[in-house]
């Protein structure tokens, strides 16, 4: 009888045990997104795919999961060993700069522990937010020195979904047009992709495909589709990268999701980041510069030119002047320690050009913060000039050697109390939480394009409508806006067009790139929004868009909103702005929009808003534009200070 009894309960097990889902699913906190991962296969060795939906449906499916050494392979040949219990992630950090000053986000993580065939385990760290899917991947070595030599994370997107991706360049210059079959108008054998990639697997629903934190000794990593172009797979820069510890974290793996609007005010690209390794910021400061290049073409031989765009800073009370290339060949009437001087005399604080020296030779100064020894020296002169900080340019992609290189940069410069902005430069991933200093990064076909060639000018519109649900969502972006006049090449959108870009595309500092005579001739309306404009925000709003079609943003810094538009479309257009949970009864608002003609803009101040002015629509030109100011009397910025 005993017996019967120890065998019917082996038998209850047994049934048990094999009528247990084979799944294990991980949700967010508010129970609007799950990710599932199974087997491809149970009850043997073989793929492990996730799954992601949202609100109920599959917005993602069958993607895969794996990596591999020189030791341990996890392919087509794991399985699930065992899943550990759910921890709540909560974090909430400030940073000084970006789209919000006060982040908070919580996240539901869940480890899962993959077995191959060989006993060897890989950990996968899934965190899921409301806004989006984290993960990485946790590895222990087994050899002294073992490198990674592949990573499998594949994300399939199904051909006829809408994507807006961009072709892998180690500057990340490139559009980001529409496609739904994952190839390049064109050119067919394009298959390489760089992040930030837009998918939309459901209308109305968004997923943004990035990664972040990136540490010492991580390379960047790309998409590949060569072999099927629904299948987007994780391609690392370096393909023999070296485990630097006995325990090894990738980067997080991201996919932000959501509406639109959850996908722009995201900042889960900080919220996986490491936190701020800077104690002392307060001489971090953003603001805008002015910037010389743009109007000539040219770097800063000329001494006398140089003193035109500092004076142009201080009579438009911008903090900042970007003394450009060539600096160290500066003649004309003075030198570069006389131009820091006037800058200085001026109340205005230079920032200087440096080339990396990694990627080719060109301009100069050159090989001045390689190694430690000089860039500390070279640091060290700079501060004791009085110069805020340095643009970094010419970078060669998204190595391990590179990317230790920025860190080096940026960790060195603390000491000196140096800003940083990184140009010709790969993408932001996170290093504006970790190193506050960053100040912007370029990786973006900005303005500065329409000194190259003459493709920008009529692609212009439709780019710029683009950007703010790609790659500005991910970090701040140094287009160089707010160009009226022509530079090599013509531009065709409406001045209105441009105003609204210093608002709609975040970057701590903003270089103004146009001749001062032009900035001279704007109106005096337009002058003192441009002098009073902040370039770091306590809130973002997405108010209404469409990649590629327009954009309504509104951004806040202390109690003023700002609120401007874009016409993406060669079209006339009426822009929505919804501003019911923006004002209070009564609050006035200034409105610049297009005028009759594309160089005209049309200024409206004191509209009284109430329920019935809450929601307004505003005709822009095609290519045309609008900034709307909330509260424009309240602003709090005094005239001899960036805005902290």
């Amino acid at each position: 009888m005993k017996l019967l009894k120890i065998l019917c309960l082996v038998f209850i097990v047994v049934l048990f045990s094999a009528c247990q889902p084979t799944t294990l699913d991980t949700v967010s906190p508010d129970g609007n997104l799950k990710i599932t991962v199974k087997p491809v296969m149970t009850n043997s060795y073989g793929e492990i795919v996730f799954t992601v939906s949202y609100k109920g449906d599959s917005i993602l499916c069958q993607s895969k999961l794996g990596i591999e050494t020189e030791k341990q392979k996890f392919t087509t040949n794991q399985r699930i060993k065992s899943v550990s219990d759910i921890k709540y992630i909560v974090d909430d950090y400030r940073m000084i700069t970006g789209k919000r000053s006060l982040c908070i986000n919580k996240a539901s993580e869940r480890t899962y522990f993959l077995e191959n065939d060989k006993g060897q385990i890989l950990r996968v760290i899934f965190r899921v937010y409301n806004d989006g899917i984290a993960f990485k991947y946790n590895l222990d070595t087994i050899v002294t020195r073992e490198h990674i030599i592949d990573e499998y994370t594949t994300y399939t997107i199904p051909r006829g979904t809408k994507r807006w991706m961009q072709q892998y360049d180690v500057s990340y210059e490139c559009f980001f047009p529409m496609s739904t079959d994952g190839k390049l108008v064109g050119h067919p054998e394009v298959n390489l992709w760089g992040y930030p990639g837009l998918v939309e697997p459901r209308d109305s629903v968004f997923m943004l495909i990035t990664e972040a934190n990136i540490r010492r000794g991580h390379c960047g990593s790309l998409l590949y589709n060569g072999d099927n172009p629904d299948n987007y797979q994780v391609r690392l820069a370096d393909n023999n990268m070296l485990m630097q510890a006995s325990s090894w974290d990738s980067p997080w793996r991201l996919l932000i999701v959501g509406t639109l609007a959850d996908v722009v005010e995201s900042t889960l690209v900080t919220d996986v980041s490491d936190p701020s390794k800077v104690r002392n910021t307060e001489w971090i400061n953003s603001g805008i510069a002015s910037w010389i290049y743009w109007a000539y073409n040219h770097g800063t031989k000329d001494y006398q030119k140089v003193k035109d765009y500092t004076d142009l800073a201080a009579d438009m009370k911008w903090p900042y002047t970007l003394i450009d290339w060539e600096w160290n060949e500066m003649g004309n009437g003075g030198n570069i320690q006389d131009a820091v001087k006037y800058a200085l005399k001026k109340g205005v604080k230079p920032l200087m050009w440096y080339n990396s020296s990694t990627a080719w030779i060109g301009p100069g100064p050159l090989f001045r913060l390689n190694k430690k020894e000089d860039r500390e020296r070279e640091y060290k002169w700079l501060s004791d000039m009085g110069v805020a900080g340095i643009k970094v340019d010419f970078f060669s992609g998204d190595s391990v050697t590179t990317m230790n290189y920025f860190i080096d940069l940026l960790e060195d410069a603390v000491q000196y109390k140096l800003m940083l902005n990184f140009h010709g430069a790969t993408l932001p991933r996170g290093w504006q939480r970790t190193y506050p200093h960053m100040m912007s990064v370029e990786g973006v076909y900005g303005a500065e394009w329409y000194n190259n060639n003459s493709m920008l000018t009529e692609r212009a519109a439709e780019h710029n409508a683009t950007l703010p649900f790609t790659r500005n969502v991910v970090g701040p972006m140094d287009y160089t806006p707010g160009t009226f006049s022509d530079s090599q090449y013509p531009h065709i959108t409406s001045y209105s067009h441009e105003l609204a870009l210093p608002i709609i595309f975040e970057s701590a500092l903003q270089h103004m790139p146009d001749k001062p005579s032009v900035y001279y001739a704007l109106p005096e309306e337009v002058r003192k929004l441009l002098s009073e404009l902040p370039t770091s925000w306590d809130d973002t709003k997405l108010l209404s868009g469409y990649p590629g079609v327009e954009v309504v943003m509104a951004r806040r810094k202390s109690d003023v909103w700002y609120i401007a538009g874009i016409n993406g479309t060669d079209e006339a257009r009426m822009l929505s702005v919804r501003l019911e949970e923006l004002y209070n009864k009564g609050d006035k608002i200034t409105l610049f929009s297009d005028g009759s003609s594309d160089k005209d803009i049309f200024i409206e101040k004191n509209i009284i808003l109430s329920e019935k002015t809450q929601n307004m629509e505003i005709k822009c030109l095609p290519r045309g534009g609008f900034v709307m100011v909330l509260n424009y009397d309240c602003l709090l910025y005094t005239s001899d200070a960036a805005d902290d």
